[in-house]
């Protein structure tokens, strides 16, 4: 499947804006063809563009590709369910040839704009959509989360290492499965026994705040999880994740390992001495390399997975808590890193893409 050429390639770079949701109404569908046709709209999910979280990251990645390929990008952000559909309609509205969707609660939206729209390239962030103009970005972050888990057990004094989701979905769940296969590879190799609060991924249920941004909501399952002796902690819902900062930054002792972009470098400064890694998705490569195959007619529906062997996913550096991080361990990282690579270590999940 291929989509019209974007006209003005490698023209004057257009400023980057951000559109917030019916703060101003779409073009009108008989625009110019030199204003329809050299421009990329991304639709927030209701975490907002300022998430520290996959919608960041994906903007982000637009800007990049912005920057290399002198297209126009903007940003339609979501606030709340009853958004979400009417900004995807109003980014198709706008003539632009790709739209990029982020999050599972887009999946329907997309899928109906898409098959409405087949001559547009759409591509969905976090989740699959099977239409011939959709490309799916996915990770498979449980390769990554599975280092962070043996990370976590490796740095515990406690024996006890937790996490919690935003909610019961799959790209949620993901990082879960990692990290707790993560825990058990440590104990099965130093004969420990360090516990995971927050996740059975057998029975694939565990603790969850139910949404994505109350944050106090994350703090207080954080205090929780805490005074059952957690002093590691991966939460998995976005904004909400801030709380389990607070958290440990107010009780000490407690470290917290981020998700999707390297905390470290996205939240704020105070939190830094509490941070021990992040698992990231590269999300912002996959959106440069996307906007580069439509402009090369290119562009196909055949998913991009991120995954150890190409830097779509990996742990961030350790940073200030590099000391906690002994140079065996962090061998052992390595080697294990180098293992899923290879093949000769599955991590597996029923959620993986």
């Amino acid at each position: 499947m291929t989509v019209r050429r974007w006209i003005g390639y490698g023209a004057t770079l257009i400023a980057a804006s951000v559109a917030l949701a019916g703060c101003a109404p779409a073009p009108e569908s008989g625009g110019s063809d030199d204003a329809s046709e050299s421009c990329v709209r991304m639709v927030t999910n209701s975490g907002g563009l300022e998430d520290r979280s996959f919608n960041q990251a994906s903007w982000e990645g637009l800007q990049d590709a912005e920057a290399e390929y002198g297209v126009g990008a903007e940003a339609i952000v979501s606030t709340g369910e009853t958004d979400l559909a009417p900004n995807v309609q109003q980014a198709v509205d706008s003539g632009c040839e790709l739209i990029v969707t982020v999050g599972w609660e887009l999946a329907d939206a997309t899928l109906t704009q898409a098959e409405a729209n087949p001559e547009l390239a759409f591509a969905i962030v976090d989740e699959t959509v099977e239409a011939e103009n959709v490309k799916p970005v996915v990770f498979d972050t449980a390769q990554a989360s599975f280092l962070a888990g043996y990370l976590a057990a490796g740095v515990s004094k406690t024996g006890v290492v937790a996490t919690f989701g935003g909610g019961n979905q799959p790209p949620v769940t993901l990082f879960m499965d990692g990290f707790v296969d993560g825990v058990a590879e440590y104990n099965r190799a130093h004969g420990t026994a360090v516990r995971v609060l927050g996740w059975d991924k057998a029975a694939q249920d565990g603790a969850f705040t139910g949404d994505f941004e109350d944050i106090n909501k994350g703090k207080a399952l954080s205090e929780s999880l805490i005074d059952q002796g957690a002093d590691v902690i991966l939460p998995v819902a976005g904004q909400v994740g801030e709380g389990a900062t607070s958290a440990a930054l107010e009780r000490g002792g407690v470290s917290v390992i981020w998700v999707d972009s390297d905390g470290y470098e996205s939240l704020a400064e105070e939190f830094r001495p509490v941070l021990l890694t992040s698992v990231l998705k590269n999300t912002q490569e996959a959106m440069v390399e996307i906007v580069g195959a439509v402009l090369d007619d290119t562009f196909t529906s055949d998913p991009y997975v991120g995954t150890l062997e190409n830097g779509g996913v990996e742990i961030a550096p350790y940073h200030d808590l590099a000391p906690l991080v002994s140079a065996e361990l962090d061998a052992e990282i390595d080697e294990l890193r180098q293992r899923i690579i290879s093949g000769d270590l599955v991590v597996e999940s029923p959620s993986a893409p």
